[in-house]
């Protein structure tokens, strides 16, 4: 029985995966579920009916799960945009596959197209709720040298690991909510705040992120060890960020279906 039992439990921890994958893909979900409170009912209804009854905060982390499928392998560089510290977006100088400015404007432009099928619309609506959350992660909007943040390694506590990986996941993991505490624990704006975030475009909010991209490459030096004093000091962004990626969501899917 005994032996049954480990067995058991090995299987388990396999198949479920680690902690840190369950708490990497929060961050989108607390985008995901943000901006479900600032739709309107009419954006609601057309999204709760495209999607078949699953949430922003369940789909939200669709464009990284299909990472692993040659054929989406396209979609790759709709993540990020990389430009140099200093300078400009220059649309000339992209990825011929595109970037996450690129990625978010074709995801509107499919699903406010009439003749787009079912289908198009269901895949682009998915991406667009994951890419505008990522537009909010600062390493999303940073330099191609070190390639966002991934090859300046740095410790967290104890474990070896990068300073994109500590934004994309350790500090909201360390933290320990789930997204939907997480969520409902996001700062109380009024409808002036909130209408002040969701103005400009989509370019207007890269070049917002990109001036918290300079703090964060200056926040940490390779092989730092990061541990509560960088969480004190920075996860207060990380929230700030899931919040505006939320509510500008809701901006453009308003703007869609609303």
């Amino acid at each position: 029985m005994r032996q049954f039992f480990t067995v058991f439990l090995l299987v388990f921890v396999v198949n479920t995966g680690s902690a840190t994958d369950f708490w990497g893909q929060n961050g989108h979900r607390v985008t995901g579920k943000i901006a479900e409170k600032h739709l309107s009912n009419r954006a609601k209804r057309k999204i709760d009916k495209l999607l078949k009854g699953q949430s922003l905060a369940f789909v939200s982390t669709y464009a990284d799960e299909i990472k692993s499928d040659k054929k989406y392998r396209k979609f790759s560089p709709w993540h990020y945009v990389n430009f140099p510290i200093g300078g400009t977006y220059d649309p000339s100088k992209r990825n011929p596959q595109g970037d996450i400015i690129y990625g978010i404007e074709y995801c509107v432009k499919v699903l406010k197209n009439e003749n787009s099928s079912e289908e198009d619309k269901i895949f682009y609506l998915k991406m667009l709720v994951h890419l505008v959350g990522d537009l909010h992660q600062p390493l999303h909007i940073g330099r191609a040298e070190d390639k966002g943040g991934n090859d300046i390694q740095v410790r967290w506590y104890n474990d070896g690991t990068n300073l994109h990986s500590v934004w994309d996941t350790k500090m909201i993991e360390s933290f320990n909510m789930s997204y939907i505490e997480l969520a409902n624990n996001a700062k109380r704006l009024n409808r002036n705040q909130v209408k002040a975030i969701q103005k400009g475009s989509v370019l207007d909010w890269v070049y917002e992120t990109r001036k918290l991209t300079e703090k964060v490459y200056a926040s940490a030096q390779v092989g730092q060890k990061l541990r509560y004093r960088y969480s004190y000091e920075y996860f207060p962004i990380v929230r700030q960020q899931l919040q505006r990626g939320g509510i500008r969501l809701a901006k453009i899917l308003n703007d869609i279906f609303g």
